[in-house]
């Protein structure tokens, strides 16, 4: 009976310390390399989509307190710090309630201005260059039809990237002149008429230790028309074209 009992107990122990070393290799995972994400708005569309899921990787511009679950480290700045670019598409914390993780892409570097008169984005006083790709419309929940423009937007020649705009008098569309201070950022969503960022007071400028990391990869992808456990309609589910497609 003793044999018996002490063969158990090895098996629970050898259990215990195979889940931890589980945990600690997806934690070191998830802190250091990749962290899983999903979109649960349309603030980014055309780029990002709801139902996407994608990595991002935590290394791209180094860490800080907040590459860690729940916050754990003291870390004061950012370590391995490297440089954001323009135009990049950045996970992180929401400034005033680190709780909260937003998405968006890179305006503004420190120092930078940025403004938008009658929808066209301007950066350091240089008017961002824009063209007209496609002419779409969305039904909306109550049925009303938004009729909805796409650009390529390119930012100083050195990345290019898809926007939607509904048009260029909305709320956002006209602003004061941003200058964005020392050690921080200035993102915006790619649905420019509809985004909370930093052109809302309750976003803001974002510090650099707020930055999580680099939006890389989607993993998987899925429209919303079906729950997971009915596995007839997974055909129609999943959007397959954007698995393994690059985040640009």
């Amino acid at each position: 009976m003793k044999k018996s009992k002490d063969k158990n107990n090895n098996s629970f122990y050898e259990l215990i310390k195979t889940l931890f070393y589980a945990g600690t290799i997806a934690v070191l995972f998830r802190s250091i390399l990749f962290e899983p994400f999903n979109i649960p708005s349309g603030s980014m569309i055309p780029s990002l989509l709801v139902g996407d899921y994608l990595f991002v990787s935590k290394y791209s511009y180094g860490y800080s307190r907040y590459s860690f679950p729940f916050g754990i480290l003291p870390i004061k700045e950012r370590l391995m710090y490297d440089v954001p670019q323009r135009g990049d598409i950045i996970v992180f914390r929401k400034p005033g309630d680190e709780k909260v993780d937003y998405i968006k892409r890179l305006i503004g570097l420190p120092g930078d201005t940025v403004q938008l008169i009658d929808g066209r984005l301007y950066v350091n006083d240089k008017l961002v260059n824009r063209k007209k790709t496609n002419i779409g419309q969305i039904t909306k929940n109550n049925g009303s039809k938004i009729n909805l423009i796409e650009y390529e937007e390119n930012i100083f020649d050195t990345k290019s990237y898809k926007i939607i705009e509904a048009s260029d008098n909305d709320f956002f569309d006209n602003t004061i002149k941003f200058t964005v201070p020392s050690d921080n950022f200035f993102f915006m969503g790619d649905n420019r008429d509809n985004s909370k960022d930093s052109r809302a007071s309750e976003v803001g400028f974002v510090p650099k230790i707020n930055l999580i990391g680099k939006a890389q990869i989607i993993f998987f992808s899925h429209n919303g028309s079906a729950r997971f456990y009915e596995f007839w309609k997974w055909h129609n589910l999943i959007r397959f074209s954007r698995i393994g497609k690059k985040i640009e």
